[in-house]
């Protein structure tokens, strides 16, 4: 392992969704991450292990919460470790005498992250739910599409990983910065909002519309937009500064024309119809008209500017996201494969001094 983070130990008990990516952040990162797994079939959420690329870069032991050795396991890595991480529903932990208190009583110094859908408190602390339903009630959502139409699903991506699992990580960090052990409670409800914090004062000034599809981000400028191609698939267009436009109108072929004109969405539509996505693609390719192919999960590692940067990374068959950002002196790097549940307990037990 190696990286900015190279030398902090951090435990994870196992769950779903944006905790085990913040963990994989952090062992993207050079962190020692320890996934605690219980033994048994895990999530079917989750598939088959070997391929869940959330656990990459981490080792995982086994312990059953259920017995008092398995609590005791937990506690003890908690005591030799910086961070702490779990993503069950508020009182989970506690009940199963992992809790935060429990931990900090071995570990003054150590740094709790704790993941939820609602946070800790509140009304619906305790209720389930999931990343389109935090969305929803944060404001988030309802901007997402056209106007006329319902909000649309930004898969799990904004609400679970950006709200979620980002400001947990931040959230860890900066609990480590401050040097003594704390509590972070990390919503995913919480994150979302924050997220939105631009529009908030674009609302109060009058320069957002509290309405779908008519504001200049949310495909109510027809240079703001997706268009489709002649082979079925699609442009994204985002030429806001003039200059830009500009740029954009002549080598679309419809210049001059302004970013005014009543009739600039059908004109760009209909030009955009009459090629496919490649011959655009070559059209706009190294220009400053803000055009972009919009390309497939499995099409996206090929890109030639991605390629070049080595935005994506291929393990074990496995073509995959490589980790991010960039680091000029402790560049961090693709680690172990994802870890198989308890594959690694005697190595780490014996490791972080606990015996086997």
């Amino acid at each position: 392992m190696s990286g900015p983070l190279d030398g902090l130990r951090v435990v994870e008990l196992a769950g779903i969704g944006p905790a085990p990516f913040a963990a994989m952040l952090l062992a993207d990162l050079g962190a020692d991450v320890v996934r605690v797994d219980r033994p048994g079939p895990g999530s079917p959420l989750s598939g088959d292990p070997a391929y869940d690329l959330l656990n990459r870069g981490k080792r995982s032991v086994l312990a059953d919460l259920k017995t008092p050795a398995g609590v005791d396991r937990v506690l003890a890595l908690a005591a030799r470790a910086d961070v702490l991480i779990e993503g069950w529903r508020p009182g989970v932990a506690e009940r199963l005498g992992v809790g935060p208190e429990a931990a900090l009583a071995r570990n003054p110094r150590l740094v709790y992250g704790r993941m939820t859908g609602w946070g800790q408190d509140g009304p619906l602390a305790r209720t389930a739910g999931h990343d389109i339903g935090y969305l929803a009630l944060s404001g988030a959502l309802h901007p997402i599409g056209r106007a006329g139409g319902p909000p649309q699903v930004p898969v799990n991506l904004l609400g679970d990983f950006a709200g979620g699992s980002l400001y947990l990580v931040v959230g860890v960090l900066a609990a480590l910065r401050s040097g003594t052990g704390q509590v972070v409670d990390a919503a995913v409800v919480d994150g979302a909002a924050h997220l939105t914090t631009m529009l908030s004062g674009l609302l109060a000034s009058g320069a957002w519309r509290d309405e779908r599809g008519v504001n200049l981000l949310d495909t109510g400028a027809p240079f703001y937009d997706v268009y489709e191609t002649a082979d079925g698939g699609h442009m994204a267009v985002g030429a806001l500064e003039p200059r830009f436009f500009e740029e954009f109108a002549r080598l679309l072929g419809i210049a001059p024309v302004s970013q005014t004109d009543g009739t600039l969405r059908s004109r760009v539509a209909a030009a955009f119809a009459g090629r496919t996505r490649e011959e655009w693609s070559k059209v706009f390719a190294g220009s400053d008209a803000c055009v972009a192919p919009v390309l497939s999960l499995a099409e996206a590692p090929h890109d030639a500017h991605l390629a070049a940067r080595g935005t994506f990374a291929e393990r074990d068959g496995v073509v995959q996201p490589a980790p991010a950002p960039r680091f000029s002196r402790t560049p961090a790097t693709l680690g172990r494969p994802p870890a198989l549940p308890g594959r690694d307990t005697d190595d780490v037990l014996t490791e972080w001094g606990l015996g086997s």
